[in-house]
C-alpha cells in the first residue's frame, strides 16, 4: 500500500516502511517524477500523473491527469496526451501525435511522423498528424505509420504494422495490418448475430453493426 504524510510519499510492504521521496519527487498535485526523468521547462503535467525512469518530456508537450509513462518514454514538441493514458517502456512520441483519454500504448510501440525520411533532407515542415482516439489499445512492438487515425476502442495486436485509418472497435493484426473482427469497450471480441447485434460477454453491453460501423447501444 502507498500513503502520504507531511507532503512525503511512503511505501509500506511486509511491515517495512520506505520513504518514497528518497527516490521520487512528488508535488502537492501528486505528480510523481523519478529523479532520472528530464522534464523541460514549460511541459504541462496533470494531477496524479507518474513519470518513471529516464523519460524526457520537452517543453511544449501536454500530459493529462492520472497518466503513467513507463521507463524511457520520450514525448516530443506539441504532443498531446489525454487523461488516464498508460504508455509502457521504450516509446517515443514525436511531434504530430495526439493521444486521447484512456489509451493504452504497449512497450516498444513505434510511431513515425514523416513518410519518406532522408538524413540529408530537412522535412520538419512535413510532419504528419497521427491521432489515437479514446480507449484504443496498441499492442507491444506495433508500428504506427504517420498520418492516420486509430478509432476509439480499437485493438491493435502486438507487432502489427498499421498503415491506414482504423475504425472504432476494430480488431487489427499482422503486417501489413488487417482487420479480423471487432471488440467491445472492454476489449472482448464481439460476435454479431443475424440481426447484427453483439453482446459483450464481460459487461453485457450491446453493440450494433451497421454498414461496417460498430456503435454501442
Amino acid at each position: 500500500m502507498c500513503f502520504f504524510k507531511n507532503k512525503k510519499s511512503y511505501c509500506q510492504k511486509d511491515g517495512i516502511v520506505l520513504d518514497y521521496s528518497l527516490f521520487c519527487k512528488m508535488n502537492s498535485d501528486k505528480i510523481l517524477i523519478h529523479p532520472s526523468a528530464v522534464i523541460d521547462d514549460g511541459a504541462v503535467l496533470g494531477n496524479g500523473t507518474k513519470i518513471w525512469h529516464f523519460c524526457h518530456l520537452v517543453s511544449t508537450c501536454v500530459i493529462g491527469e492520472n497518466c503513467v509513462l513507463g521507463q524511457n518514454v520520450f514525448v516530443g514538441n506539441r504532443v498531446s496526451i489525454g487523461n488516464g493514458v498508460k504508455i509502457q517502456n521504450n516509446v517515443s512520441l514525436y511531434e504530430g501525435i495526439i493521444i486521447e483519454e484512456n489509451v493504452f500504448v504497449g512497450p516498444s510501440v513505434v510511431f513515425t511522423n514523416v513518410t519518406n525520411p532522408r538524413s540529408f533532407i530537412e522535412r520538419k515542415n512535413e510532419f504528419k498528424k497521427t491521432s489515437i482516439k479514446k480507449g484504443a489499445t496498441i499492442g507491444a512492438n506495433a508500428t504506427i505509420i504517420c498520418g492516420i487515425e486509430i478509432g476509439s476502442f480499437a485493438m491493435i495486436g502486438a507487432g502489427a504494422v498499421v498503415t491506414k485509418n482504423i475504425k472504432p472497435f476494430a480488431l487489427i493484426v499482422g503486417n501489413p495490418a488487417k482487420q479480423i473482427g471487432w471488440v467491445s469497450e472492454a476489449g472482448i471480441r464481439l460476435l454479431f448475430d443475424e440481426d447484427t447485434i453483439a453482446v459483450c460477454t464481460e459487461t453485457g453491453t450491446q453493440y450494433k453493426l451497421n454498414n461496417d460501423i460498430v456503435v454501442k447501444l
